[in-house]
């Protein structure tokens, strides 16, 4: 069994029940999210890309005794909103939701931002942010006691990282909607979150050129020397699901050992 135990802390989201979407494999940063949630207690729904990918995804839906296991390809038309009505049907209620995906095809993410085509640019955002916004309209009226959103970011939003190119741009939207959807859904208890890893080693990070120095870079000048983990990653995730976090949203929290902080 890989999902870690704590004793003093299993009930800390006993009877909370969260949305994981973009798990992959088990080197997904929405791996090491569900893994610690599931580890506080929490009931959880996974989703998977496509037919293609559920055999990788379904063994880990099955450690994490997921009760609803179910297919979400953000791009297919109604898919979205077939996930939140079966939520809304089988548990009548959402506590939290992590949007853990992105894409950017391939001619856009490595040519220049200035050079990038129309359709490429809207994909781009269509993936990487707006389905984010859609998950939240569908998500909001489940959270009928609060809850919390959460979708993954990269500091490339912030400075001009070599290589990362148009997702950079996706990203600062993304980020600028967090802060938004932070204050419209406040009021009702509901808090909004982007969580910042450092370079990681997934399957969605090969896509981008030259990553391998970009993880050599990370490791040898953040404050900690080291390397993030999806484990690292999904124990401050869940962190801000707890009643403790109850006063912090609209952040967007840096998980890379202090790496942003380095020129």
């Amino acid at each position: 069994m890989t999902i870690p135990a704590y004793p003093e802390t299993a009930v800390a989201l006993k009877g909370k029940k969260g949305l994981i979407v973009g798990i992959a494999n088990d080197q997904s940063i929405a791996w090491g999210c569900a893994k610690a949630f599931r580890a506080l207690g929490a009931e959880l729904a996974v989703t998977y890309l496509n037919e293609k990918a559920r055999k990788f995804v379904e063994p880990l839906a099955r450690e994490l005794d997921s009760e609803i296991f179910m297919p979400l390809d953000v791009m297919a038309p109604g898919q979205t909103e077939a996930a939140f009505d079966q939520i809304g049907k089988q548990w009548g209620r959402l506590d939290f939701m992590v949007h853990s995906i992105a894409f950017s095809p391939k001619e856009a993410l490595h040519g220049r931002v200035i050079d990038v085509g129309r359709e490429g640019f809207l994909a781009t955002m269509d993936v990487s942010c707006w389905s984010f916004i859609r998950m939240a309209h569908l998500a909001e009226p489940l959270m009928k006691n609060g809850g919390s959103m959460f979708t993954m970011t990269y500091y490339g939003s912030q400075l001009v990282v070599e290589n990362y190119n148009i997702m950079g741009v996706a990203k600062a939207a993304l980020e600028c909607a967090v802060r938004y959807l932070a204050a419209e859904v406040g009021p009702k208890g509901i808090r909004v979150h982007a969580i910042s890893p450092g370079p990681l080693a997934t399957r969605a990070a090969s896509g981008i050129p030259e990553f391998d120095e970009l993880m050599q870079k990370a490791q040898s000048k953040a404050p900690a020397r080291s390397l993030v983990s999806i484990d690292d990653v999904g124990r401050a995730t869940a962190f801000l699901a707890l009643d403790g976090a109850r006063l912090i949203t609209g952040t967007t929290l840096y998980v890379d050992g202090g790496y942003h902080i380095i020129d």
